[in-house]
């Protein structure tokens, strides 16, 4: 085999891996989501997981690079209202793969360290979303943000991850529901918008 047909051979058993551990966690739940089970699932060793991701450490922030990698498959609007609803969907969508948040949480805690190997990832992905909610919810004619850009996309991820937390307790926690509610907070109409239409001047 080739140089290159075996690189391609090995990205496209990497992604295999990714899509398997993907399903393993949402389904069993990241701590018993071990390299053994990923492994059969896959039908390979736990040395060779190893081959293709240095560490499980590392096997699980790429997971979590996949999983947000198929949030973006999805078109990205424009529009400040279908960006609140596709937001409020990937919520949603969250809450039915508790294994992948409890993953998330748990790595976002172990990532405080730098040298951890979800350091960059979890810089970039804030980055990232921090960029898009601020794109997406600039001030216009019908709703004007009551916070500058930045400081409402941190609050808003703020409040994601830490309903995360809540919800791995409580799963009765509406995450969805909060978040939309906040967004209608922090992206008020406007004055304008609100106001009924003026009456006709009746003619002299």
């Amino acid at each position: 085999m080739t140089r290159r047909g075996s690189y391609a051979k090995g990205v496209a058993r990497r992604g295999e891996i990714l899509e398997s551990a993907l399903d393993v966690i949402g389904r069993k739940g990241y701590q018993n989501a071990s390299l053994k089970q990923i492994a059969e699932v896959v039908g390979v060793t736990p040395a060779a997981l190893l081959h293709y991701f240095g560490s499980k450490e590392e096997l699980f922030t790429e997971v979590l690079r996949t999983r947000d990698e198929h949030d973006l498959m999805s078109p990205q609007p424009s529009d400040p209202a279908d960006a609140k609803a596709a937001f409020v969907d990937v919520i949603r969508r969250n809450a039915e793969v508790p294994g992948v948040v409890e993953l998330f949480s748990r790595l976002s805690v172990d990532a405080v360290d730098p040298e951890h190997p979800a350091h960059r990832y979890f810089l970039d992905r804030s980055e990232r979303l921090r960029e898009s909610i601020a794109v997406a919810f600039e001030s216009g004619d019908e709703r004007r943000a009551a916070l500058d850009p930045d400081t409402m996309a941190r609050v808003i991820q703020a409040v994601s991850d830490g309903l995360q937390l809540q919800w791995m307790i409580d799963r009765s926690v509406d995450m969805p529901g909060i978040i939309e509610a906040l967004m209608d907070v922090l992206y008020p109409p406007t004055p304008e918008a609100t106001s009924p239409p003026a009456e006709p001047t009746p003619e002299a």
